[in-house]
């Protein structure tokens, strides 16, 4: 008989299985002191970048992937499209201290389970964490109807750009004009997974699916500004 990871009590449920991404190390170990506080939530990792946290996921596949939004080498909304891809059992649960509608709206599009402010409790934290892990959603429906309406309205004019970085729009432009990741990488002078990482960006904050759209989307932009 193989040893499992972890003990169980008999009859007991098995502990909701946690990583952490945060690009600031206080906040991890304030996240995870609060959580494993409680007797059904074990942090099985943490990370502090994009990159680390996918790799570290995908070798560890936790119950829940509790995300920082902002991040020095993306965002947690690529990461959480990315792992909901290749983990569809890993409910993620965005932290940011932004509650922007943009930011939810990302989230929401790469599939995200839940949302909560850094400024929420810690009741609050560990309800969300409890609440996805069963396969619920956070989302409360003032926020829902709020993003709902973003998308009615569609991606239109210069708001949704505005949420892009100098370089996204940089890349934005690029695509527009054709390139591929590897002539994007080439042109900025970045690696292709570099390239790669961005066009995923752009597409989350675009809330975009597909490369053709955001090409038609610079194209549009292009022939405005040129009016």
């Amino acid at each position: 008989m193989s040893e499992s990871s972890g003990v169980e009590a008999e009859g007991s449920h098995p502990a909701i299985r946690v990583f952490l991404l945060d690009d600031h190390e206080v906040v991890r170990r304030g996240l995870r002191h609060l959580l494993e506080a409680e007797t059904d939530i074990e942090v099985v990792g943490e990370a502090g970048t994009a990159e680390s946290g996918m790799n570290r996921m995908l070798v560890l596949r936790p119950d829940v992937g509790l995300l920082d939004v902002r991040l020095p080498d993306g965002d947690g909304v690529r990461v959480c499209r990315e792992i909901r891809s290749a983990l569809p059992g890993t409910a993620c649960l965005m932290l940011t201290a932004y509650g922007d509608d943009r930011a939810l709206l990302g989230a929401i599009m790469a599939g995200a389970a839940g949302y909560v402010t850094k400024q929420a409790s810690g009741a609050e934290l560990i309800g969300a964490v409890r609440a996805v892990a069963a396969g619920q959603s956070t989302l409360d429906a003032d926020a829902a109807q709020r993003v709902m309406r973003r998308v009615r309205e569609g991606a239109q004019g210069e708001a949704p750009v505005s949420a892009l970085s100098a370089q996204e729009k940089r890349v934005l432009d690029l695509i527009g004009d054709g390139l591929t990741n590897r002539q994007i990488a080439e042109h900025m002078s970045l690696s292709e997974k570099t390239a790669k990482n961005y066009v995923s960006s752009v597409l989350t904050k675009l809330g975009m699916h597909r490369r053709s759209q955001a090409a038609a989307f610079a194209a549009r932009l292009a022939g405005a500004s040129g009016q």
